[in-house]
């Protein structure tokens, strides 16, 4: 068996692990489900997406362990039920491969509504490829490239959220494509670990002196 079609069934695995018929896009949120992750953002922002389009153009996926709070998960489940997106949206507790999750989508979302001081989502969804939309705070400022390698929206705010969404689910596959790549060649020039390394001696360094 090629390696290409061994990608292929274990992305068809994990699709119908999710219950998700791949005739439409993938928008992932991954993170522990807590209010200050930005789930219940996102959520609006999909509705309002939904209202501007006049139809379900794509899954949402919300991927993260409530860790025992299970009184949170049940309000963003009540939240998908009231705007009636319950066939649209999978929450997802687990993934034991984060790499074929973020493969299989096609576009990733960080809506922290408070500033995260790496923020880890960004950065791996550039290293696969994947056009990220995340908001303006935090650690997401420095490891975007806004309008390069992702796209940054106003924090908080579903509408700024939903314009970015919009945005980008209209774009051409080229176009898609070149942010793939250009937030590839942003990690591995950034974040490889020879240069980390030496950007902490430097600072330790010049601490020191």
């Amino acid at each position: 068996m090629t390696q290409q079609l061994k990608l292929k069934l274990t992305k068809k695995k994990l699709l119908k692990k999710w219950d998700i018929e791949k005739d439409k896009k993938i928008i992932l949120l991954p993170g522990r489900l807590t209010s200050w992750k930005g789930q219940e953002v996102f959520i609006e922002a999909i509705n309002l997406v939904n209202i501007e389009l006049g139809y379900e153009a794509f899954y949402a996926v919300i991927l993260g362990s409530d860790q025992g709070r299970d009184l949170y998960k049940k309000k963003l489940i009540r939240l998908s039920e009231q705007y009636r997106l319950s066939k649209q949206i999978r929450f997802i507790d687990h993934c034991k491969d984060m790499a074929l999750a973020y493969k299989v989508s096609d576009i990733i979302v960080s809506a922290s509504t408070e500033p995260e001081a790496f923020g880890r989502v960004a950065v791996e969804a550039q290293s696969m490829e994947k056009p990220i939309i995340a908001s303006n705070i935090g650690g997401s400022n420095e490891t975007i490239i806004d309008e390069k390698t992702g796209f940054l929206y106003e924090a908080g705010n579903a509408k700024s959220l939903s314009n970015k969404i919009l945005r980008t689910l209209n774009m051409d596959e080229t176009l898609l494509k070149s942010i793939g790549n250009e937030g590839r060649k942003n990690i591995v020039q950034k974040f490889n670990v020879e240069k980390m390394c030496f950007s902490t001696y430097s600072e330790y360094k010049r601490l020191l002196n």
